[in-house]
C-alpha cells in the first residue's frame, strides 16, 4: 500500500510537468523500482524502508504545489526517488506483483494531467494534500512508542 500511495503521489506531482518530463519520469521510475527490487536489503530494514517511503511521499506530493510544476531535473529526481523506495518496500514486505498495483496507482497522472491542462489543477493539489496527511500520520506511528495492543505480548 505504501508503494502504491507513493506512486500515486508521484503521478500527481508530474501531472503539471511537461510531456518530456513525464515521459522521462516514467522510464526513471520503472528503472528505479527495478533497482529497488534487486537491492540486497536485510529484512530488518523493513521499518526504515517504510519510513523512507512515507517521507518520500510527503516530498513528492508536495511538489504538486510548486508554481509552474516540476521541471525535467526535478521530475527525474522525484521519479528515481519514488522508484527506489517503492522497489525497496516491495522487496522487503511484499511480492513483485505488488509493483503492478503501485504502477496502476501512478496512472492517476493521466486524469490529473488532463485536469491540469484544463485549469482544474486544484484537484491534484487536494488529492496530494490528502496523501501528505496520510503519509505524515503513518510516519508518526512508526516514531511513537509501542502501546498495548499494537504488538503481541506475553499474554497472547
Amino acid at each position: 500500500m505504501a508503494a502504491a500511495l507513493l506512486c500515486a503521489g508521484w503521478g500527481l506531482a508530474l501531472s503539471s510537468a511537461s510531456r518530456q518530463a513525464r515521459t522521462m519520469g516514467v522510464g526513471v521510475i520503472i528503472a528505479g523500482a527495478a533497482g529497488g527490487l534487486l537491492l540486497p536489503l536485510p529484512g530488518e530494514w523493513l521499518d526504515t524502508a517504510f519510513f523512507g517511503c512515507w517521507v518520500s511521499l510527503v516530498a513528492t506530493a508536495a511538489a504538486v504545489h510548486l508554481p509552474g510544476g516540476c521541471g525535467l531535473r526535478m521530475a527525474t529526481t522525484l521519479s528515481l526517488n519514488a522508484g527506489l523506495w517503492s522497489g525497496a518496500v516491495i522487496a522487503l514486505g511484499g511480492s513483485p506483483r505488488d509493483l503492478l498495483s503501485a504502477f496502476a496507482a501512478a496512472m492517476i497522472m493521466l486524469p490529473a494531467t488532463w485536469l491540469a491542462r484544463r485549469g482544474a489543477g486544484i484537484a491534484a493539489k487536494v488529492a496530494s494534500s490528502w496523501l501528505i496527511a496520510i503519509a505524515l500520520l503513518a510516519a508518526a506511528l512508526q516514531l511513537l512508542p509501542v502501546t498495548p495492543g499494537y504488538l503481541p505480548d506475553h499474554l497472547e
